[in-house]
């Protein structure tokens, strides 16, 4: 699992528990997943399609550093199925785990696109000479 991202728990990011809220927890992680399969499909219109079950393990408190993890599962033909994990930075505890996200590649007119992809691509492999 590549962890990409790392977040803050802020005072906004609560609730009423005074414990991460899931919704910002999953607003950062769709965020995270549609830029991932933006920059793999080469295509800024790439939008959420389906997430799996979400299973929250743990919670996180205001201060504490959380970081959002995606492995590819999968490539289909106007598709990229993802999963997600998302731990504390520093006790490496699960929050919550979602075993498939699949984001689909959009056309001009919204529609769904042949991206052409099968395999995960580094952007410094793409600018070999």
């Amino acid at each position: 699992m590549r962890f990409h991202t790392r977040k803050w728990v802020k005072p906004q990011d609560l609730n009423p528990n005074a414990s991460l809220f899931g919704g910002r927890l999953l607003e950062w992680i769709d965020e995270e997943c549609a830029l991932y399969s933006i920059i793999q499909l080469e295509n800024p219109k790439v939008v959420t399609k389906f997430m799996s079950e979400i299973n929250f393990q743990s919670s996180a408190v205001q201060g504490d550093i959380v970081e959002i993890g995606i492995d590819v599962v999968k490539f289909g033909n106007a598709s990229l199925t993802l999963r997600c994990e998302v731990r504390n930075k520093m006790t490496r505890e699960t929050i919550i785990s979602i075993e498939n996200i699949v984001m689909v590649s959009l056309d001009e007119n919204g529609k769904p696109q042949a991206h052409g992809k099968s395999e995960i691509e580094f952007v410094r492999d793409r600018l070999k000479d």
